[in-house]
């Protein structure tokens, strides 16, 4: 295995990133909103939500229920925004939320993760500093996103060492274009 894992090699930690720090209403970070036709009805319940609240919001699309577009197209125009602003948050919806996160996740400096439950979105801010939030449209109810991106948007990154450590482990793969085995 490469030395980038070497435990006895300090680590250089990572430098703040204003992700760190919990969103609300009064900061007005922008927040860009992303879904294909499957988690259509949800991105539109949630972009009511947040504007109603007085986030800054920006639907990157799809504009009008199309039963034959793609999440790729949505997932990378969302997180090419939000790795261009590093106050910016992303909230992507699909059928199952695997499809426009992997999407996501090709664009560097982006971390998004899967919410399935308040659990798992808790702690993807806590642990992973995640700026791009996917929710499956056809899994969860609009209520139960609902509260998932309020959790997500409130809660704010750790800074525990060991956090720090492995994002900027995950930072080194990303730049090196991944790793190979030796």
């Amino acid at each position: 295995m490469s030395s980038l894992f070497n435990p006895l090699k300090p680590h250089t930690p990572l430098a703040p990133h204003a992700s760190h720090e919990p969103l609300a209403p009064h900061k007005l970070h922008p927040l860009f909103l992303g879904s294909d036709h499957a988690g259509w009805d949800m991105k539109e319940a949630i972009q009511t939500m947040l504007e109603t609240e007085g986030y800054e919001v920006h639907d990157l699309g799809d504009e009008t229920f199309d039963p034959n577009d793609d999440y790729p197209d949505f997932g990378y125009v969302v997180a090419k925004q939000v790795a261009e602003d590093p106050l910016a948050r992303g909230i992507l919806f699909c059928g199952n939320a695997q499809g426009i996160c992997i999407t996501a996740n090709k664009v560097k400096g982006i971390r998004a993760g899967t919410g399935y439950n308040v659990y798992a979105v808790k702690t993807m801010r806590t642990d992973d500093d995640t700026n791009v939030l996917c929710l499956p449209g056809r899994v969860i109810s609009t209520e139960e996103a609902k509260e998932m991106v309020h959790i997500w948007l409130k809660t704010p990154f750790s800074g525990e060492e060991r956090h720090m450590r492995r994002l900027e482990k995950i930072k080194k793969i990303e730049d090196m274009g991944g790793l190979t085995k030796k």
